[in-house]
């Protein structure tokens, strides 16, 4: 992998995992310092993370994460659920029921995870990744699923509130099921409401944190001054 994408990688997933929080700056130096690598592939990451929207120019200060505001939050859930409750939709109209029956009996026994620990909180999203995935493929709507690509990379920056309330993710444990369960039937409305009931609940439980400033945006802080550690994949709740 060429040194820029590697720069790149590892400071999209110091981002997404709050290692790098809101308002940090990301001075070329210090980050190719840390990431063992040269200015000029630096520069080129921060110039493909100012396109994903991650990182915002902030004039003499050079590159800052950008923010994720409560507004910033409902906007996005604005459009996620317009398009995944149309994917719900065509997912049950169109479905191979065989993904939906396995995904149903998964999610079915997730309940009898310990969401706090990280092992079984990297199993239950790893299940979710597939859910995702199957309701793509079923759904076959090209347009539709890369309108939600730019939207579940900001997704991805929240999964530390649900990563924080295993309580919520455990709900989210249900309110899946009853999505793939309404797919594997074929019901497309009940698909559709279901997924609308979930999104709904996640972003209300997102911006109760917000208003309870456990998920404040930081202030600007120093970058880490040592190399990006491991992450567990975590898709949004």
């Amino acid at each position: 992998m060429r040194a820029g994408s590697r720069a790149y990688s590892a400071l999209r997933q110091d981002i997404l995992d709050w290692r790098l929080p809101p308002g940090t700056p990301l001075g070329e130096v210090e980050q190719a310092q840390r990431l063992g690598v040269s200015r000029t592939p630096v520069r080129e990451a921060l110039a493909r993370l100012a396109a994903d929207g991650l990182v915002r120019g902030a004039g003499a200060r050079g590159a800052v994460v950008t923010d994720l505001a409560p507004a910033d939050v409902s906007d996005l859930f604005d459009l996620r659920i317009a398009v995944e409750t149309r994917l719900a939709r065509l997912a049950a109209e169109r479905r191979d029921p065989g993904p939906f029956r396995t995904l149903v009996a998964d999610l079915g026994a997730a309940v009898d995870l310990d969401l706090g620990r990280p092992e079984d909180r990297a199993a239950y999203y790893d299940l979710v990744q597939r859910l995702d995935d199957a309701i793509d493929a079923a759904a076959a709507s090209r347009f539709l699923t890369q309108a939600l690509d730019g939207v579940r990379l900001h997704l991805r920056r929240l999964r530390r509130v649900a990563r924080d309330h295993p309580a919520r993710l455990l709900e989210s444990v249900g309110e899946h099921r009853v999505v793939a369960r309404a797919i594997l039937d074929g019901d497309a409305e009940l698909a559709s409401s279901a997924t609308l009931v979930h999104l709904r609940a996640s972003l209300g439980h997102i911006l109760h944190t917000y208003e309870t400033a456990a998920l404040q945006p930081a202030p600007p802080r120093p970058a880490p001054t040592g190399p990006p550690a491991p992450s567990v994949n975590e898709p949004t709740a």
